[in-house]
């Protein structure tokens, strides 16, 4: 259980009537205190438990001008974590306590109250038990509703927003889920404007960093729980907490983050038995013949095929490619994402992953215009995550599905690095590169490649200068000179002795158009070659 902040302690009638007031660190009264321990031994520090606010006379403690057991007094205190000391007047000091004490407390930080009035102990330390117990309890009974929401949205297998809602409720604050990469998902405002709590989001939260699975981030006053065991973490839902938290604020997040983990088990299995779905019925639409049955279970997924037109979409994750457990979950949250974007503009669509891929498959009324609605859909997912999106021309009928969903992922291929991630990607936008994907398992290609630069290549291996960046270099920078050796950071001397070599190795005229074509499409095809296997 939290403690009961020690200004609560402090405005019980009990105290007040006693005139109590706070000499020392009036501005640490959020101390939390656990129970109350009445003691004139200057020693007292040994009996205490973390927590307990001290009472006393003073009878006990060092002299005046003791300043050395004063401090020694302060610190004992201190290390044993007490919420402060309360000194009732008359009995030793009157009518205001020592300086050399109170600079004591002040040096430690910890709060010192003086009672102006003789009071009964024991009333006291009846006051401030009732209080605790009375505090502690309506945590009791606060856990216990928090525990019952949570249960009721776990064995209704409620989605985020609804664990979301839940946690605005009980918390009265704005509440975010954010990504792995510090990237909002979702989030609900509070009742106060959310513009601050949101700004800079990525920055702020990047900074933040947990020793164990909750804590509260002092500077942003975030209260932060991660999501997932801490070896595969998957994201941190954070709650607005302007205080340091209570412990039913605690036990929300935490339950809360549990509701998600479990959603997240039920929807994966969910995702994982409609992705198997909806890749067989992809495979199905593209056979030469699709069966009557498959056009039947489409329809009955929701997939419409009747007087429809059909676009396939391949979507790449830029960062963890390959079969890593950190791969598969990205490609999870993106086929999510997708998930989500389809259902906001109301496209029927079939998802699922193809070797490390998102594939997509849009069945769209014949009146949309699917331009327009497929970069509409590339908006929403390169919002959340950094993928290359490519599409490929419209089908008109389901026997030309395979096609589209072909040159899509032929696009992908064929985008090189300077390629802009948030916009999708069309046939007409690669060019020669679509042509040379689309090639790329043709065994001539290869050859070609292999008969233009082998000389080059054997030079470069042998060699601590490497030819070939220097064709590269002319190629990709045909009107000038002078930029292609800048590239290279080579003088233009130092570049044209480079050139003169490569064509004494190849016997070839570097001006001649046709020979720079040649070679221009090699390169290119050995560019492309890893992305294409």
């Amino acid at each position: 259980m939290q403690g009961l902040p020690l200004e609560a302690v402090l405005d019980l009638p009990v105290l007040r009537r006693a005139g109590a007031q706070v000499v020392a660190c009036a501005d640490r009264l959020e101390r939390g205190v656990r129970w109350l321990h009445a003691s004139e031994l200057p020693d007292v520090a040994q009996l205490l438990r973390d927590g307990d606010l001290v009472l006393t006379t003073g009878s006990d403690l060092p002299s005046d001008n003791d300043t050395v057991g004063f401090c020694q007094y302060a610190e004992s205190l201190r290390d044993a974590g007490a919420a402060g000391v309360i000194i009732e007047l008359g009995r030793r000091w009157t009518p205001d306590l020592p300086d050399h004490l109170i600079e004591a407390f002040e040096e430690v930080e910890l709060p010192l109250i003086s009672l102006a009035h003789e009071v009964r102990f024991a009333a006291v330390t009846q006051a401030v038990g009732e209080l605790i117990v009375d505090r502690q309890l309506r945590e009791l009974r606060d856990a216990q509703r928090v525990h019952e929401v949570f249960t009721e949205l776990s064995f209704a297998q409620a989605g985020p927003e609804e664990v979301l809602e839940a946690v605005q409720r009980l918390a009265g604050a704005a509440v975010v889920v954010e990504s792995e990469q510090n990237q909002v998902l979702d989030y609900l405002a509070g009742p106060a404007d959310a513009s601050d709590f949101l700004a800079d989001w990525s920055v702020r939260s990047a900074r933040v960093t947990l020793d164990g699975r909750t804590g509260w981030d002092r500077t942003n006053r975030w209260l932060v729980t991660r999501l997932g065991p801490k070896e595969r973490r998957w994201g941190r839902l954070v709650i607005q907490s302007p205080q340091p938290p209570t412990q039913r604020l605690i036990a929300v997040a935490e339950r809360a983050a549990a509701a998600l983990a479990l959603h997240r088990l039920h929807h994966r299995d969910r995702d994982n038995l409609i992705r198997r779905t909806h890749y067989e019925l992809i495979n199905g639409l593209c056979k030469d013949c699709v069966p009557a049955d498959v056009t039947r279970r489409c329809e009955l997924a929701g997939f419409p095929i009747t007087s429809r037109r059909f676009v396939g979409l391949t979507i790449r994750p830029l960062t963890a490619q390959g079969a890593s457990r950190r791969a598969r979950a990205v490609i999870d949250e993106v086929i999510a994402t997708a998930v989500r974007a389809t259902s906001e503009l109301r496209a029927p669509a079939l998802l699922c992953e193809v070797d490390g891929d998102a594939q997509v498959l849009l069945s769209l009324p014949e009146r949309i215009r699917s331009r327009q609605l497929v970069d509409e859909l590339g908006r929403l997912i390169s919002r959340h995550h950094r993928v290359f999106i490519g599409a490929g021309r419209d089908a008109a009928t389901v026997n030309t599905v395979e096609r589209s969903l072909a040159e899509s992922r032929q696009v992908v291929d064929a985008l090189g690095a300077s390629a802009e991630p948030s916009l999708v990607h069309r046939l007409e936008d690669v060019h020669v590169r679509g042509l040379l994907t689309l090639l790329a398992g043709d065994e001539r290609l290869q050859l070609f490649v292999e008969r233009e630069l082998e000389m080059l290549e054997q030079h470069d291996s042998t060699s601590t200068v490497n030819l070939t960046d220097a064709v590269r270099a002319l190629l990709w920078n045909p009107a000038s000179k002078t930029e292609a050796a800048a590239s290279l950071h080579l003088s233009r001397a130092a570049f044209y002795s480079r050139l003169e070599r490569v064509q004494q190795i190849l016997g070839l005229n570097l001006d001649d158009p046709e020979i720079r074509l040649s070679l221009h499409l090699a390169l290119l095809a050995r560019d492309l070659a890893p992305a294409a296997s």
